[in-house]
């Protein structure tokens, strides 16, 4: 498996990547324990990735919350979320569109805020985009 070949940025291909790294090879050529190769060597490799990732998934995790509030899936009405006063506001769109208007902009808000939030840190943590 080559490097290119693993790109979808889950934490398990980015373990198959840092384990074809050359310091990992030569690290276990030199005799190094596997767990001062993963502490010295692999953690610090995988810090910027995860973070980028956890940040850029928060937003994917708010719109699939909010989604399946508004199907009726979500928590129950006295807990507040977007979907569902999305859901209830729909009632009322005609006379009231700031209803459902408030809460959808609030979700497109947040979603964006975060994707924008991980693109500027992969582009702070990420070398390969700095020398470019």
């Amino acid at each position: 498996m080559s490097r290119s070949s693993v790109t979808d940025g889950s934490p398990a291909s980015i373990f198959a990547t840092l384990d074809w790294l050359d310091l990992t090879t030569a690290a276990r050529a030199a005799g190094v324990p596997e767990s001062r190769i993963m502490l010295r060597h692999v953690a610090p490799n995988i810090v910027s990735p995860l973070i980028i990732k956890v940040t850029l998934d928060i937003g994917t995790a708010i719109l699939l919350t909010a989604a399946l509030s508004f199907l009726g899936l979500g928590a129950q009405p006295p807990t507040p979320e977007w979907g569902s006063m999305i859901t209830t506001g729909r009632n009322f769109m005609l006379e009231y569109w700031w209803y459902p208007t408030f809460p959808g902009v609030a979700i497109f808000l947040t979603a964006l805020g975060f994707n924008l939030l991980g693109d500027g840190v992969r582009d702070l943590l990420d070398p390969r985009l700095a020398s470019s």
